[in-house]
């Protein structure tokens, strides 16, 4: 029996490669038994979260080959890397981005693909400080997890995503002094400290906040007045935590926008105690609703946090671009969002 002859083909319509044997002959003329390999592309930060990821990159290649992609590698070096990262990933049809790092990798990547007709799907590795993202879509920060939910569960989802001006975002848009602290934390105090960075730069920056007075048009509705602050969330996970936005879904083609308007020091730090527990989305100071479309025109300089990263200076146009990219996300994930679902539809039956 001779030797197989290995012929490499390449498919257009499945944008993948095509290994068959020469040898391997059928009535059809070559063996049925195709293999069919997919390309993956790895973008990651080796600065991220304490450069955890960098020592793993090894293993985590061999296990996209072993599952049949073919794999490889890129280190961001700067501020927009990953960016152009993504774009030569689009333009070279790659199946797959692997995005391993935080927020801010992650919005650079979605930068690079967003304004694309074709669009790579996209797996998330957390290697980041707060992993807002990541942990709305119960992606666990354990890299072999991680790596499990894209390789194992294999469910890409599509997501919305936002569009303030020219920008995009995946989970949050903001503005107000406080939202500023998420870009002026150091890195090397976020890589050290983790977290606990963010809580202490909010202490130190609590008695210098001041309000502004904004005028905010959400869908064909008008809130004009002085605030301390607002967000635009995309998903529940909102610097770090859970409960601020509970009932957002990514995928409705709605935002949740919070303002919270002018207050004194005590009555600020009452409401932010009752958003870690959940209990906030009552108070008279705080104005809380779904919409698709939003305009926020201060009337003093007001800085646009996007994603824990500047953005700019206000105003700014925030549009909502529903399911525009597929995730690969959890099924822990799928769970929560059908029981969210299932809750919002009983409580509207319930108002009726």
């Amino acid at each position: 029996m001779g030797s197989s002859l290995p012929l490499l083909l390449f498919s257009r319509k499945k944008r993948c490669k095509a290994i068959i044997y020469a040898n391997d002959r059928t009535r059809d003329g070559f063996s049925e038994e195709v293999f069919f390999l997919k390309r993956a592309r790895i973008i990651y930060n080796p600065t991220s979260g304490r450069e955890t990821f960098r020592r793993e990159l090894a293993k985590v290649l061999e296990r996209f080959e072993e599952a049949g992609y073919e794999t490889s590698a890129h280190a961001t070096t700067g501020e927009g890397d990953a960016t152009n990262a993504a774009r030569i990933a689009v333009e070279r049809r790659y199946d797959l981005i692997v995005v391993a790092g935080g927020d801010g990798t992650i919005n650079e990547v979605v930068h690079g693909i967003a304004e694309a007709e074709f669009r790579p799907e996209i797996g998330i590795i957390p290697a980041g400080t707060t992993n807002d993202f990541a942990r709305a879509l119960a992606i666990p920060r354990d890299i072999n997890k991680a790596v499990g939910i894209i390789l194992n569960d294999n469910h890409p989802k599509a997501l919305d995503i936002g569009k303030v001006n020219d920008q995009y975002f995946i989970n949050i848009a903001g503005g107000g002094d406080l939202t500023e602290l998420t870009y002026d934390v150091p890195i090397k105090m976020k890589s050290a400290m983790g977290q606990l960075a963010y809580y202490i730069k909010g202490i130190e920056m609590l008695p210098f906040l001041k309000p502004v007075t904004t005028r905010i048009e959400y869908d064909d509705k008008v809130f004009e007045g002085d605030i301390m602050l607002f967000l635009i969330a995309n998903t529940n996970s909102v610097g770090g935590f859970e409960k601020l936005a509970p009932d957002a879904l990514i995928d409705d083609g709605y935002f949740d926008l919070l303002i919270l308007k002018k207050t004194n020091l005590p009555e600020f730090l009452r409401i932010a105690t009752a958003g870690i527990r959940g209990t906030h989305l009552e108070d008279e100071n705080l104005l809380y609703t779904q919409a698709k479309r939003i305009k926020v025109t201060p009337k003093e300089k007001m800085l646009l946090n996007i994603d824990g990263e500047y953005g700019g200076e206000l105003p700014g146009e925030i549009i909502n671009l529903q399911q525009h990219i597929k995730f690969y996300v959890s099924n822990e994930f799928l769970t929560k969002e059908l029981e969210t679902k299932r809750n919002l539809l009983q409580l509207e039956e319930g108002s009726e």
